[in-house]
């Protein structure tokens, strides 16, 4: 995720659908993270489009997505780490 602006993560509470990229919901201010046991931390670039999530429980990454764009803005590529450290990456044509 090193595209991201200033590497800085935003935090949300959950996502919804299941196209890709995911859609985060909810999001969360730093501070009310020391509440909550499970949440995703997104990545976003200097487009606000998003680059990587990592949902962490109990301070654990227990998945992760990272995405890549085209010059036009459409998904490229997903590469997503499940649970077991298993990769799936996918490639979509424009």
């Amino acid at each position: 995720m090193s595209d991201a602006v200033a590497d800085k993560y935003r935090y949300f509470v959950t996502y919804s659908g299941v196209k890709l990229p995911l859609n985060l919901l909810n999001e969360l201010e730093p501070e009310q993270l020391g509440n909550r046991n499970t949440f995703f931390r997104g990545q976003f670039d200097a487009q606000d489009r998003l680059i990587g999530i990592q949902k962490l429980v109990y301070g654990e990454i227990e998945m992760e997505h990272r995405y890549t764009y085209d010059d036009g803005g459409v998904l490229k590529r997903a590469e997503i780490t499940d649970a077991d450290g298993e990769l799936t990456a996918m490639d979509f044509e424009a």
